[in-house]
């Protein structure tokens, strides 16, 4: 059986003759286009026989291929009209007038083009394809293999201070909560479970699978698998060496979209970013949960395709015992701008809010003293509604203990954020592609938390012990992008390097959703990234990225100052695409 492409191009050369041999010619020439004109219409009904063409699709094509020339010819001056005289015995004589070979080339790559598309769309060639699902159906994924090698600063502050510090109640305020995680022996001890000093070398997998499917024009649907965990948001990776168990996974993506106009895109569900954003302020990995909208007008002159974004997006819903919702809202107003072939630009600027996602001094947790003077935790009420949980934090973040920090040994510290989150983001990217054989792609972001209020944080940290306490922090945060080389990386012998900058400080943004791999995540640093991939195969490539960073201000509390955390990763990634 012929393939589709083998069916198509009889098709393409015959309808193309056809519209030459409609297009007036020379004396000369006619007796050379009659000859071309009866191949033709044997193509044709070659064609029709084998069952590649209907008769009705062969007559309809041949009809609009030469209204098309007629139509061409009547629109161009050049070409001077037919002028039909008579002989001396009163026969017609018909004058063909001369047309350019240069007009007969865009005559025949239109054509062609035109048809080549509607053949692809209509899927020529094959039986009963006008019915097939997979007309309808998409499916896509990739798999990494990575080895990833974190070494840590011979200063850092070790994770036995961070626990002596919790101990001792002098970590009222932390950075980093996580490093002061331990264990209590049977002696009573405690036994740090992080680590801030010992290197460490692992190989990991990702991967992901993806489905979607177009119900009608207007109406589509998406699915995505990928493996993770069901605690780490901005990472899909798995690590080897669990002795040889199962791994797991999740739904990373499952939503609907309608495009009911061509100016409109409404997305509902678990979908993927709908921000033009870097990775700064939200991490690639990360899926949204939500509503989101997006407004384009693609009608400007000068290149300019202006677009809306607007989303809402629940993070916890509304109920006990952990009564009060939290969510994020946002909106991003932008626009690309095609300067030429060769120049592209894109900016865009937004606004994103988080509501009710602050800490508060909490005492909701007090039920009777027990025979050691001792109180005791109440379950089922509001203690804890205002945390900021283990596995949605990263680390940077300035957060607080919203329990009573005096008196309350046995009360396992409840962290909370010490600010709002109101960040104003500003982002911009260009591609040039003047540098033949290779094109130059840049990018930056500037954020700003509007919210960053000390005053605020003291009328929410009611406890005693933070009274007239500067929580410390900084509000503002950059990158700087470069990357060299080919825009995608897709065939055998594509490469792109990139060099990356970012210093964003710790309540810029918000820590949960942001990057998970310069600093092993998080904010409160600055750092750089370096990397470059390079094709093996088609859809295959090799990738190799070194990772440097450093926190900006203490980890810690004001009680130290000093205390640094530092780590430089070497990620070793294999990608094959599908």
């Amino acid at each position: 059986m012929k393939s589709i492409l083998t069916a198509q191009w009889p098709v393409l050369s015959a309808l193309t003759l056809a519209i030459l041999c409609t297009t007036p010619a020379r004396a000369d020439e006619r007796e050379s286009l009659e000859s071309l004109r009866q191949t033709t219409r044997n193509l044709i009904d070659a064609l029709v026989e084998s069952g590649v063409l209907s008769r009705d699709k062969a007559d309809a094509l041949v009809r609009s291929a030469q209204e098309k020339a007629a139509a061409q010819q009547a629109a161009r001056p050049d070409v001077q009209a037919a002028k039909p005289t008579v002989t001396a015995d009163g026969k017609p004589v018909l004058r063909v007038p001369y047309v350019p070979e240069g007009m007969r080339q865009q005559l025949r790559n239109e054509i062609k083009e035109e048809i080549l598309a509607q053949a692809r769309d209509e899927r020529w060639g094959v039986p009963n394809a006008a019915a097939s699902w997979t007309d309808r159906i998409k499916i896509d994924g990739d798999f990494r293999v990575r080895y990833q090698r974190d070494n840590f600063g011979g200063r850092n502050t070790s994770a036995q201070t961070y626990l002596n510090a919790e101990s001792n109640n002098e970590n009222g305020l932390s950075r980093a909560p996580d490093f002061a995680s331990f264990l209590t022996r049977a002696d009573g001890t405690d036994l740090p479970t992080s680590t801030t000093t010992e290197d460490r070398g692992r190989e990991r997998i990702r991967m992901r699978l993806g489905l979607t499917a177009k119900v009608t024009d207007e109406v589509g649907f998406g699915l995505r698998l990928a493996t993770g965990n069901a605690t780490d948001r901005v990472s899909t990776n798995q690590t080897l060496g669990q002795n040889f168990n199962k791994y797991d996974l999740f739904i990373d993506r499952a939503f609907v979209r309608l495009d009911p106009a061509d100016w409109v895109t409404v997305q509902a569900g678990r979908i993927a970013n709908p921000w033009f954003s870097t990775e700064m302020t939200w991490s690639e990995n990360l899926s949204f949960e939500g509503v989101a909208t997006t407004l384009r007008y693609n009608d400007l002159a000068e290149g300019l395709t202006p677009f809306l974004t607007m989303g809402y997006f629940p993070l916890r819903e509304n109920g006990a015992p952990r009564r009060g919702s939290r969510h994020l809202v946002g909106a991003q107003l932008g626009s690309g701008w095609d300067l030429d072939s060769r120049t592209k630009l894109k900016f865009g600027v937004a606004l994103y809010e988080y509501h009710n996602i602050a800490g508060r001094s909490d005492t909701d947790f007090v039920d009777g003293i027990d025979a050691n003077g001792n109180p005791v935790p109440v379950i089922g009420r509001t203690y804890g509604q205002y945390e900021y949980g283990l596995g949605l934090r990263q680390k940077g973040n300035t957060v607080f203990e919203t329990s009573p920090i005096s008196g309350y040994n046995n009360i396992s510290p409840i962290w909370g954020l010490a600010y709002k989150f109101r960040p104003l983001v500003l982002t911009a990217s260009a591609a040039f592609s003047h540098f033949s054989p290779f094109n130059v792609m840049v990018s930056a972001e500037y954020a700003r938390n509007t919210a960053f209020d000390q005053n605020d944080f003291r009328k929410r940290a009611t406890d005693a012990a933070y009274g007239g306490v500067n929580p410390g922090g900084r509000n503002e945060g950059y990158q700087f992008k470069l990357a060299v080389g080919d825009f995608e990386v897709r065939e055998a012998g594509d490469w792109q390097a990139q060099l990356t900058y970012r210093h964003v400080g710790s309540d810029a943004v918000l820590d949960a959703f942001t990057d998970s791999d310069l600093g092993l995540g998080g904010t409160n640093l600055r750092g750089y990234t370096m990397g470059v991939n390079y094709g093996l195969y088609r859809n295959t490539a090799l990738g190799i990225r070194y990772l440097a960073a450093e926190n900006l201000d203490t980890t810690l509390n004001n009680a130290f100052p000093n205390a640094r955390f530092q780590t430089n990763s070497l990620q070793v990634d294999l990608n094959v695409r599908f």
